[in-house]
């Protein structure tokens, strides 16, 4: 069944005056907004105060505002169908509140469709991949997901609402994450993106990016020659280590996901059930001729009504605070290993350039046993053309694994981090969630007992 909640090197560009390099923590601060909020009111139990991934971070990012120190918090909201029919979009509103310099604004306010996420991702990535950052991944599309809310009508709030919800929540939580990257939130395209208070063009009409130079090319050589070299020798034990863990980190996740689901169905089945049962009692009390009984029977629907409430607010709490925490880390990690990848394309881009640089020097040895001077001076020039662009290779390689290493460090703080407030926060509305149960039933035995037949 289903549950409702479905799921559906080259420079880096100079393009401004912030250091670029030697940022020691690249993930800081993407807690400030990393979560799921409801755009409209729900039905919750009076006893359980609702919180999300957004909400429990509330207080400690409103002290650091307060305390005067750098920020850059960004809220998406107001979700709304522009169009009708196969050809409409859905569109947001991306506010953004900070006080950091480089911006021109302080509060700017833009409206952006889901494809000006995607495309954001694209030039982030096109940009810094091949520097060894970690780019944090976009939300996942659903072309079904999408498709039902392009289909429907104003009127139809059910499944549809809740696709569009999620869907907000997780562009909002992928903006903070890029924000709290110094090396992305300085970007110009980034900085374009949430100031630019018009129409951004479509990825296949933006401007050639930067960074297009002769070690980008050098890059693409390794692309090229990936499917014929041989595997990559590891010699650096810091990244043999950290590619086995982060592979087996993968395998968990997606496993503990699996789980989180299904305990997500589960819940999800136990209210549902819940409410049919405290339907038929209620049915029941009223059928029933012993006044007393009635009554007893009737009060019993009501304390099971209440309970369905606190089991419909733990499958929220199951999703929106432990599932969705596991999916973003799923897409996260993707996001470490394209980092890793692109370390062995600049090895084998190396390789490549070194194994030019031989064979040209043996056909010069060949060139001056046969006297052929033209092609001596010839190959002379492409020989040191290739030395020069040897020793780039290999300081990009080495400047690759530099930045790796402090990425993953950061990535490897934060995820600790991120795990520890979330499972704390989860077990904390558990805990009331459970005492919200024992109290409905609390009042509702000692009446059961009195009753005289």
């Amino acid at each position: 069944m289903t549950n409702g909640f479905g799921r559906a090197t080259s420079e880096e560009p100079a393009d401004t005056d912030i250091p670029l390099e030697d940022d020691e923590h690249p993930f800081e601060d993407a807690h400030l907004k990393p979560g799921l909020q409801l755009s409209g009111p729900s039905p919750t139990p009076a006893t359980i105060q609702q919180q999300t991934l957004t909400s429990f971070h509330e207080e400690e990012a409103k002290r650091e505002m307060e305390g005067g120190d750098e920020f850059i918090e960004i809220n998406v909201t107001s979700p709304h169908k522009v169009g009708d029919g196969m050809s409409s979009y859905m569109a947001y509103k991306v506010t953004t509140n900070t006080n950091l310099t480089y911006f021109k604004k302080n509060k700017p306010e833009v409206n952006r469709r889901f494809s000006d996420f995607l495309g954001l991702r694209d030039k982030l990535t096109e940009k810094y991949l091949q520097n060894g950052r970690i780019i944090p991944p976009a939300p996942d599309k659903s072309v079904i997901g999408m498709t039902k809310v392009k289909m429907s009508k104003e009127d139809e709030t059910s499944n549809q609402s809740e696709f569009v919800e999620k869907r907000r929540a997780s562009l909002e939580r992928y903006l903070n994450r890029t924000a709290s990257h110094p090396n992305l939130r300085v970007d110009p395209d980034f900085r374009e993106f949430l100031e630019l208070d018009a129409e951004l063009p479509k990825a296949n009409q933006t401007a050639a990016l930067s960074g297009k130079n002769v070690m980008k090319l050098i890059s693409k050589v390794g692309d090229r020659v990936s499917q014929y070299t041989t595997k990559m020798e590891e010699t650096d034990q810091w990244f043999e280590e950290k590619t086995v863990m982060i592979d087996n980190l993968d395998l968990q996740l997606r496993k503990l996901l699996v789980a989180t689901e299904s305990l997500v169905d589960y819940r999800k089945a136990l209210s549902g059930h819940t409410y049919s049962l405290s339907k038929s009692l209620g049915m029941l009390g009223s059928a029933e001729d012993n006044s007393k009984l009635s009554a007893a029977i009737a009060q019993l629907a009501e304390v099971e009504e209440k309970v369905e409430k606190v089991h419909e607010q733990q499958a929220k709490d199951d999703f929106y605070l432990l599932s969705e925490l596991v999916h973003d880390y799923i897409g996260i990690v993707g996001a470490v290993k394209d980092a890793f990848n692109e370390r062995v394309k600049a090895w084998q881009s190396w390789q490549s350039v070194q194994r030019d640089l031989n064979k040209r020097r043996e056909n010069k040895v060949k060139a001056e046993l046969a006297s052929k001077q033209d092609r001596v001076n010839q190959l002379r020039q492409e020989i040191a053309e290739n030395e020069r662009q040897l020793d780039m290779a290999q300081e990009n390689f080495e400047k690759i694994s530099r930045i790796i290493k402090k990425e993953f460090d950061a990535f490897d703080v934060k995820k600790c981090k991120d795990f520890k407030d979330t499972i704390t926060k989860y077990l904390e509305n558990m805990l009331k969630s459970q005492e919200s149960l024992v109290t409905h039933w609390e009042r509702f035995l000692p009446e059961i007992k009195q009753m005289e037949p």
